[in-house]
Order: C-alpha cells, then sequence, then structure tokens
C-alpha cells in the first residue's frame, strides 16, 4: 500500500503512516473531506445523491434573502438529497439529509450552504453543486481531537489510494506528505 499503514495519530489531527521507505503524515480532516467529496460527486453523476429523511423535521431560521435564494435553489438542496422547504418569510424546514452526511447538523449545514451559494453570486449550475458538495464533505469529515482507531486510520489510508486527486482536499491544500528514509537521515545527519 502506497500510504503504508497506521502507527500513530498526532494531536488528534494528523495520522502518521509507516510506508515501505519512509513516513507518511496525514491531514486527517482534509483527507476524509476528499473521500466524502468524491464520494458525493459519484452519486450525483448516477442521478442525484440519496437522502434519508430525518425522524422530525429540523427548522431553520434565516433572513428573507436567504429564504429567497434557498428557493430559487430547491432544485439544487433536491439533486444533493437535502430536502429543504419554505415554512415562511424567514424559515425553512428541513426533512432529509444525504445519506452519506447521516451525522451533519442540519440547521448549521443550511446555513452554510446558503452562504455558499450567497458567495457564488451568479455563477453557473455547476460551480454551485461543485462549492456545495465541499461544503456537504467538510461538514461529514473527521474534526480534529477525534480520536481514531488504527483500523479506522487505515481504512481511510485504502480509501484515500483509490479516490482521485486524493492528495489535495477540496480547498486545495495538501492531504498528506511523505518524509523518504533519505530525508529522516538527513534531518538527523545520519551517514556523515
Amino acid at each position: 500500500h502506497p500510504l503504508g499503514y497506521a502507527i500513530a495519530q498526532l494531536h488528534g489531527v494528523y495520522i502518521l503512516a509507516q510506508a515501505r521507505d519512509g513516513l507518511v503524515l496525514v491531514d486527517m480532516h482534509a483527507a476524509h473531506e476528499r473521500t466524502v467529496y468524491e464520494r458525493l460527486k459519484s452519486a450525483l453523476q448516477v442521478d442525484r445523491v440519496a437522502s434519508q429523511p430525518l425522524l422530525i423535521p429540523v427548522t431553520v431560521a434565516a433572513n428573507t434573502a436567504d429564504v429567497d435564494l434557498a428557493e430559487t435553489h430547491f432544485a439544487v438542496f433536491g439533486r444533493l438529497g437535502v430536502d429543504l422547504t419554505r415554512a415562511g418569510p424567514t424559515q425553512l424546514v428541513v426533512r432529509a439529509l444525504p445519506a452519506l452526511l447521516s451525522s451533519a447538523e442540519p440547521a448549521a449545514l443550511v446555513r452554510d450552504l446558503l452562504a455558499g451559494l450567497g458567495e457564488e453570486g451568479g455563477a453557473g449550475g455547476e460551480r454551485i453543486l461543485e462549492r456545495t458538495l465541499g461544503t456537504m464533505a467538510c461538514h461529514q469529515a473527521v474534526r480534529a481531537n477525534r480520536r481514531l482507531s488504527v483500523p479506522e486510520m487505515n481504512a481511510l489510508l485504502r480509501e484515500m489510494e483509490t479516490t482521485l486527486r486524493s492528495d489535495q482536499c477540496v480547498h486545495g491544500r495538501p492531504t498528506w506528505s511523505f518524509l523518504g528514509m533519505d530525508d529522516l537521515d538527513r534531518l538527523f545527519l545520519r551517514g556523515r
């Protein structure tokens, strides 16, 4: 396996993995964000992202402009697995979320999606979809200080190895870095 095998988690943020010829450092949030993003994108290419109905619908308070913005993009939300309706001039109701985002907090997710849509202004549909998928992936990705077991860390490494563009998160930050044995030897002045 090119990304090696997990040996530890550092400060609840990084995964340390031993590879054949050195050490791999992984930003677990950035890496998981990319893998979730690609899974959502694949589901969207098939047709739409599968949704999971909420047991109890969640009401989200928003200003009139955001509610109007949401209403103009209800079809986009639907394709992304978010069942969102207007409940008044300053309220939206979330009835379902994407199944891949079952642990997301509905109100926070909708507010972030609306903020992203507002920043896109008159951007085209594909740009809006990409931005929205990125926001959704960020909400689902593991957060700092979440302790992962060694099997969970290795599962993330294996998923990264099969994910497109897994070397960068959705925002363009690197997800992992490699230090070869030669790099480590130079760092510690070995062999001099």
